[in-house]
């Protein structure tokens, strides 16, 4: 069975703890404590092929960050949530994601893009257009899915939909070396 590694990051407040508790229990948390880290596994089906789930939810305040390049270098996929009702926790996912693609040391890194809070609709403050924009900024490897902890909204094809982009991250990375290296069958060196 394929295990993956997934981190949830984004600001505190925007619903990581919740998302990740109803996809892996199927309960909603509606009281906020903030997170320090908190660990969940679970086995879902990927496309007929059984798969465990590492889940990292980590904290979303400030004094944590130390902890986040130890996250960002073992996570597989990334999961960045932002509050449709917050500007500020849009605005500080750009930070994340260079820190992501600086630890990472590389521009194909699987991310999610994910609006949550779609429940709170009156008080919307970031468009879905300005999600998707900012998904398709970001490039070939980033999608964009708004979602709800409080009614499930897209909750598990956010999870799936992570681990299907893992996997096309990794075949693309392989499907490139096989590339490069039948070329380099075909060439003679002179000395």
């Amino acid at each position: 069975m394929r295990e993956y590694k997934l981190v949830v990051l984004g600001s505190g407040g925007v619903g990581k703890s919740a998302l990740t508790v109803q996809f892996v229990q199927g309960i909603f948390v509606e009281k906020y404590d903030p997170t320090i880290e908190d660990s969940y596994r679970k086995t879902v089906d990927v496309e007929g092929a059984q798969c465990m789930l590492e889940i990292l939810d980590t904290a979303g305040t400030e004094q944590f960050t130390a902890m986040r390049d130890l996250y960002m270098k073992n996570g597989q996929g990334f999961a960045l949530v932002y509050a449709i009702t917050s500007q500020a926790s849009f605005s500080d996912l750009s930070e994340l994601r260079e820190q992501i693609l600086r630890v990472k040391d590389t521009e194909s890194v699987p991310i999610i893009l994910v609006g949550n809070k779609c429940d709170l609709e009156d008080d919307r403050l970031i468009s879905s257009e300005q999600g998707k924009q900012l998904s398709r900024q970001w490039g070939h490897y980033c999608s964009f899915v708004e979602t709800s902890a409080k009614t499930k909204l897209n909750v598990e094809e956010l999870f799936l939909s992570l681990v299907r982009m893992v996997n096309k991250v990794q075949q693309d990375m392989v499907d490139s070396r096989k590339r490069r290296k039948s070329k380099s069958k075909g060439k003679c060196t002179l000395l």
